[in-house]
């Protein structure tokens, strides 16, 4: 019996372990310290009325003989599948059904979808970067080739020719950044992929925090797209689904490498893998694409870009560069004073109770750098950027 090596490879998952050691030590030392939260990206707000309504509707059809679901299509039931398509036609994006694939998160599907590529491809990251994408190509013992997003770039970088890669990951709106790709930056990397018969992994998972009709909400609004890329989404930040779990993946049937569809690899591997996700959360996804379901999670999303840019005010206030907030829920800054990205996290954890994400977590590029959130409660949002005022 051998071991997968590649683990051993790994680095440890430090930054959320330290985090909570830090703010352990914090409080302890001062227990009566009013501390707010600026650095999970979890949701608070509750799940909408309309997919509380339809949960309830169908647990009740799971106690009926005449209504209950056993297993069901490993792909997802063609209801909610149709829903999403329809979905991404008001995008102006047409979709076959059988293109788009229910997942329980888009987590699992970005590493899920290493299955069906060679061990021996090579695979461009940006840096800074959603620790997802290195760690699962670690495990498969993949090449990893860093491409910087920096200041410089606005953490919007470019394909350079002068690198060759068969796998490419593309996050827009950015996490941990919150920068986010126009058009003509994506076109660059559709074009860049057909030429170079590449593949980009693009991850949708922050779409609908975006609020101008000029930036792209898909990949597959820019032309070529469906001959070299796959699409990730989830309803964890679209509609509160973080504890609920549902995404979904699109893989279109013109992306065909070495004479095979990748689709039917995708549906073999799910059939073979995958039992599908929970009938309940299924009909729930459903109901947040109907018209009302629209309206009320338009609600929470509103609410929270309201928090970023309360967050985005306090930091053209204070002038202090960042990144993101207008078009995703993170706020991405460079550190005042030059300060690294845990000394500034220990002074704002020890100063006024505030805790955010340090950026060097996310990759050598995120050193300097820092991440905030606007997941959390209006009234702690306000009282934290109250204190952050007064500190600098």
């Amino acid at each position: 019996m051998n071991i997968n090596q590649n683990y051993l490879k790994l680095e440890d998952s430090y930054l959320f372990s330290t985090i909570a050691k830090k703010v352990a030590e914090f409080t302890a030392k001062n227990p009566h310290a009013s501390l707010i939260k600026l650095g999970i990206g979890d949701v608070t707000l509750p799940l909408a009325p309309v997919v509380i309504e339809a949960i309830k509707h169908a647990a009740d059809e799971m106690g009926k003989q005449e209504t209950f679901k056993g297993y069901g299509p490993e792909q997802g039931y063609a209801f909610l599948r149709e829903a999403i398509q329809k979905y991404y036609m008001r995008k102006n994006v047409e979709l076959m059904a059988d293109e788009i694939f229910i997942s329980d998160g888009a987590k699992s599907d970005l590493g899920n979808i290493l299955d069906i590529f060679g061990l021996d491809n090579t695979v461009l990251i940006p840096d800074p970067v959603y620790p997802v994408y290195v760690d699962t190509n670690v495990m498969a013992g993949r090449k990893i080739v860093f491409i910087d997003a920096n200041r410089q770039n606005e953490f919007l970088p470019l394909p350079d020719d002068n690198i060759k890669c068969d796998i490419i990951y593309i996050c827009s709106p950015n996490n941990p950044t919150g920068a986010v790709y126009s058009k003509d930056g994506l076109k660059k990397w559709v074009d860049y992929a057909l030429k170079n018969n590449s593949v980009i992994l693009f991850d949708a998972a922050y779409e609908c925090f975006i609020k101008s009709k000029e930036l792209p909400n898909s990949i597959y609004e820019i032309d070529g797209a469906k001959n070299c890329a796959i699409e990730f989404c989830s309803l964890s930040k679209t509609a509160g689904f973080t504890g609920t779990r549902c995404g979904y993946t699109i893989v279109p049937k013109q992306l065909v490498k070495q004479g095979a569809s990748l689709n039917k690899f995708w549906v073999r591997r799910q059939t073979t893998k995958f039992n599908g996700v929970p009938y309940i959360v299924q009909k729930a996804a459903e109901a947040v694409f109907t018209e009302k379901g629209q309206e009320q999670i338009k609600a929470n999303i509103t609410y929270y870009s309201e928090n970023a840019k309360i967050i985005s005010d306090t930091m053209d206030r204070k002038g202090i560069w960042y990144t993101g907030g207008k078009h995703s829920p993170y706020i991405w800054l460079k550190c005042p004073n030059n300060m690294s990205s845990w000394d500034f996290f220990d002074y704002l954890l020890n100063n006024i109770a505030v805790v955010g994400t340090p950026g060097a977590g996310f990759g050598k590029n995120g050193e300097g750098y820092f991440r905030l959130t606007s997941f959390g409660n209006r009234e702690k949002t306000l009282e934290a950027m109250e204190r952050f005022s007064k500190l600098f």
